[in-house]
């Protein structure tokens, strides 16, 4: 078979989109190992917070009264995009594409992530305001490292120049 430069495109994007799939479908699955689907648990959040923070139990009582503040906003948008990947899947699979369907789930997924993006900022800015200047160093600290090591585990490994 002769390879035009249409040919190659084609062949390009597809092994790109399957890619992206892929990546995507690994990093969920690895989020639900995590949490309710979307990230650590808010126990999760408050133990490693307590063990590297060095939380005093005063501290400990009001960031827990902030997650479970937080939880109502939390526990739909969870379940709406858990539901919305199940939607999807069933479009991907489906015999014939419907692309006015699957805008209209990217859409509504897009407010989902937007709207727990939003209740995150609140619930860290929250709960940074509760921390001493030192626990606030600390943690800054501790997310910049966590940070670099999420992108180099994105750019495969430390050799990738970052």
């Amino acid at each position: 078979m002769k390879w035009n430069r249409t040919t190659k495109v084609v062949s390009i994007a597809a092994v790109v989109a399957l890619a992206a799939t892929l990546a995507v479908s690994q990093a969920e699955g690895r989020h639900r190992h995590m949490g309710e689907g979307f990230g650590p648990s808010p126990e999760h959040i408050l133990a490693f917070m307590t063990d590297a923070l060095d939380l005093t139990d005063a501290q400990q009582t009001q960031a827990k009264q902030i997650i479970e503040k937080e939880k109502p906003t939390l526990t739909p948008l969870i379940q709406q995009l858990a539901d919305g990947h199940k939607q999807m899947r069933a479009l991907e699979e489906s015999p014939t594409f419907d692309e006015a369907a699957v805008r209209a789930l990217a859409t509504q997924h897009a407010q989902a992530i937007t709207e727990l993006i939003v209740a995150k900022a609140r619930i860290k800015s929250e709960l940074f305001a509760i921390l001493t200047p030192e626990q606030k160093a600390k943690a800054a600290t501790i997310m910049n490292r966590h940070e670099q090591h999420m992108m180099q585990h994105m750019h495969g490994g430390e050799g990738s120049g970052l």
